[in-house]
C-alpha cells in the first residue's frame, strides 16, 4: 500500500518542472508589453523636417550678353595679278603656304623687258647729246648777242632748241624708268602677307596685264574678322536701357567666339563697329569683331557663334539653373522657403542665362530663399530645414 501511494504522489522535482517552463514565457510577454505600454502612454514619434539646400537671392551686377550667328572673314584679301604681259617661266611659291609681302610668286620672261631697257638707255644718251649741242649753241648765241653780232631772232632760236633738247632728255629718262619698271614687274610679287591659295596658272601660260583672271589669291588670316548680325529691335532695346540707366556700358566690349559644336575659342576678340544702316530684307544690323588667329584654327567662311557683352545689369536677381522646375505646360517654377521655413511654389519669368545661373525678370524679390537641392522630399506647404547651399558645397569639397 505504501508502495502504491509513493508512485501516485508527485515528487518535488515534478512539481517544479511546470514552473520552470512558464518562467521564460512570462518574461518574454512582459518584455513585449512594456514598450507598447510606453508608446501608448507617450503617443507616436514626430518625423523631423527634411533638409533642403537653399540660396538667398541677392542683387548683383551681371553682364548682358548676346549670342549671335556669324562667319569668319579674312582681314585682308588680295588677288595676285600681272602688271605686264608675257609668258610665265616659273612659279616660285608653294600652294597653300604662308607668303610675306614682296615675295616673288611668278616670273614672267624678262628678256623682252631687258631689251626695252637697253633701247631706253640709248634714247636717253642720244637726247643728252642733243641737249649738250643745244646748250653750246645757246651759249654761243648769247655771247654774240652781247657783242651785237647776232640778231635777237638767232638768240631766241638757240634758246628754243635748248628747251626742246631739255624736254627730250626728260622724255627719254621717263621712258627708261618705264622700261626698268616693266622689267621689275616681270617678277610678280605678293602684295600682302598671308596664306596663298592654289596656283591658277602654270609655267608656259601667256598672261596679260589687262586680263580679268588672277594668278592666285592671298588671304591674311591673323587676325581674322567675325562678321555677325543682330536684330535692330534688340539693339534698340539695349541702347534705351543704357540711356535710362538700367544697364551700364562696359569700358570695353568683350567678344567671345564659339564653334558650331559649342566649344569656346581660346582667344577673346574685340568689337570693331556696327553698321549705321539696317538690312531692309532681314531687319538685321551687321557687326564686325576681330580675333587673333595664331594657330590658324579660324578659316574664312567658317560658321561661328559670337558672344558679345553689350552692357552690365546693375541689380540683377539670379538663381542656379538647377533651382528652376518646369510644369507640364512649360512654365518656370521655383520653390521658395518662407520665414516660417514653409515651402511654396512661385511662378517666375526668366530673362537670360549667365554661366550656370538664370537671371529672373519677374517672380522673386531680393532676400528670398530659393530651394536648389532636395526637391524629392518636399511638397508645397511642407516645413523644411534649410541649409545654405554654398556652405554645403564647400564642406563637400573639403571632405573630398
Amino acid at each position: 500500500m505504501r508502495m502504491l501511494l509513493r508512485r501516485a504522489l508527485p515528487g518535488p522535482a515534478m512539481l517544479l518542472a511546470p514552473t520552470l517552463l512558464l518562467a521564460p514565457i512570462l518574461l518574454l510577454a512582459l518584455a513585449a508589453c512594456t514598450p507598447g505600454e510606453a508608446v501608448n502612454a507617450e503617443g507616436p514619434a514626430e518625423t523631423p523636417p527634411p533638409p533642403v539646400s537653399v540660396v538667398t537671392v541677392e542683387p548683383q551686377a551681371l553682364p548682358v550678353t548676346s549670342d549671335l550667328p556669324g562667319r569668319i572673314a579674312p582681314t585682308r584679301i588680295a588677288e595676285v595679278r600681272p602688271r605686264v604681259s608675257g609668258i610665265v617661266v616659273e612659279r616660285v611659291f608653294e600652294q597653300g603656304s604662308v607668303v610675306e609681302a614682296g615675295d616673288v610668286l611668278y616670273r614672267i620672261d624678262p628678256e623682252p623687258f631687258r631689251v626695252q631697257v637697253a633701247s631706253a638707255e640709248a634714247t636717253l644718251q642720244r637726247a643728252k647729246a642733243a641737249q649738250l649741242q643745244a646748250r653750246q649753241q645757246a651759249d654761243r648765241q648769247k655771247e654774240l648777242r652781247e657783242r651785237n653780232i647776232a640778231s635777237a631772232q638767232q638768240m631766241d632760236n638757240a634758246l628754243a632748241l635748248l628747251a626742246q633738247a631739255d624736254a627730250d632728255v626728260a622724255l627719254a629718262e621717263a621712258g627708261l624708268a618705264q622700261a626698268r619698271l616693266n622689267l621689275a614687274y616681270s617678277d610678280v610679287r605678293a602684295p600682302i602677307s598671308g596664306r596663298i591659295g592654289r596656283a591658277i596658272v602654270t609655267e608656259g601660260a601667256l598672261v596679260s596685264a589687262n586680263s580679268a583672271e588672277s594668278l592666285a589669291t592671298i588671304q591674311q588670316l591673323d587676325p581674322v574678322y567675325a562678321d555677325f548680325t543682330q536684330s535692330a529691335n534688340e539693339l534698340l532695346k539695349l541702347r534705351q536701357a543704357l540711356k535710362v540707366g538700367t544697364l551700364v556700358d562696359p569700358d570695353t566690349t568683350p567678344v567671345e567666339l564659339h564653334f558650331d559644336d559649342g566649344s569656346r575659342y581660346a582667344h577673346s576678340g574685340r568689337l570693331l563697329f556696327s553698321e549705321a544702316s539696317v538690312d531692309v530684307t532681314t531687319g538685321q544690323i551687321a557687326l564686325r569683331g576681330e580675333f587673333p588667329n595664331p594657330d590658324g584654327d579660324l578659316l574664312p567662311g567658317m560658321y561661328i557663334r559670337v558672344v558679345v557683352e553689350q552692357g552690365i545689369q546693375r541689380a540683377a536677381l539670379a538663381v542656379p539653373q538647377q533651382a528652376v522646375q518646369r510644369d507640364s505646360g512649360g512654365r518656370a517654377l521655383i520653390y521658395v522657403v518662407g520665414a516660417d521655413d514653409t515651402v511654396g511654389f512661385r511662378d517666375v519669368r526668366l530673362d537670360r542665362v549667365v554661366g550656370e545661373m538664370f537671371v529672373v525678370a519677374e517672380g522673386i524679390e531680393a532676400g528670398e530663399r530659393v530651394v536648389v537641392e532636395g526637391f524629392q522630399k518636399i511638397r508645397p506647404g511642407a516645413v523644411v530645414a534649410p541649409v545654405d547651399w554654398e556652405k554645403a558645397k564647400a564642406q563637400v569639397s573639403r571632405a573630398d
